[in-house]
């Protein structure tokens, strides 16, 4: 099957936890918006489906793929689906449930990711809302994050099948997100990330892991890859980045 992928063409964003898996699978994909308009794709194709009102189930927004007659929206949906059928999950349900269960933590984190640096609303430019966001930020960097780090950390301890892994013994789509989220956060809070880095060996382990796999070394050195920017989710402002909050006295 061919899978059609339709993200936004200029930002890695959440599509890119979808494409992590794509490539490291090797499958045969096409994402849609980052062709020309003229060959019957590009934006008009992406947000055709977002605005045609014959389209039964639409997604809410970006990213959706298209396999067959399927149109499936939200990453974790699309990363349940895509996992056994790119041999990227565990065939039990416990492990399947479990990896999507991680999954939906990943979309909760990417979430606040996002908000640290857009807390007021995703309309306003980060120059609207500088101050709040510096508040958020800190409280993201000194409390949310390490919160979610620990989660992902221990997830890895307990994994009955060893601690190369999250879910079973072989790679999984969740360990790629979590290769995503790494780099991604190294970008956007390298400070943090150095400061708290030596609390998740497993976690950094896994991104070098992962940074190394053929297909995702390839996918990482290609034009396909796009690089983090100031758009996505992932945005690097330095004065996010400062000392975390003290608690009060």
């Amino acid at each position: 099957m061919r899978y059609q992928l339709y993200y936004w063409p200029t930002i890695q964003g959440r599509g890119e936890f979808v494409r992590l898996a794509l490539e490291q699978a090797g499958a045969d994909y096409v994402d849609v918006a980052r062709r020309s308009a003229r060959s019957g794709m590009g934006l008009p194709a992406l947000m055709h489906f977002l605005e045609d009102e014959a389209v039964i189930r639409p997604p809410f927004a970006p990213p959706y793929l298209k396999a067959g007659d399927l149109l499936i929206g939200q990453t974790a949906n699309i990363l349940l689906f895509l996992g056994p059928r790119l041999q990227l999950v565990p065939e039990d349900e416990a492990s399947r449930l479990w990896a999507h269960q991680l999954q939906l933590t990943i979309a909760d984190l990417v979430t606040e990711i996002h908000d640290s640096h857009h807390p007021i609303a995703s309309g306003l430019y980060y120059e609207q809302q500088k101050a709040e966001a510096r508040r958020r930020a800190a409280d993201f960097t000194a409390a949310r994050l390490p919160k979610f780090l620990d989660y992902f950390e221990q997830a890895m301890q307990r994994n009955p099948d060893g601690s190369q892994h999250t879910v079973g013994a072989a790679l999984s789509y969740v360990d790629l997100s979590l290769f995503q989220i790494v780099a991604g956060l190294r970008y956007a809070y390298p400070r943090s990330m150095r400061r708290l880095a030596a609390d998740y060996p497993l976690l950094i382990a896994l991104h070098e892991r992962v940074a190394v796999e053929p297909r995702v070394a390839k996918y990482l050195a290609s034009r396909r890859r796009l690089p983090f920017n100031q758009s996505g989710i992932f945005r690097h402002y330095p004065a996010l980045d400062q000392s975390p909050v003290q608690p009060a006295p």
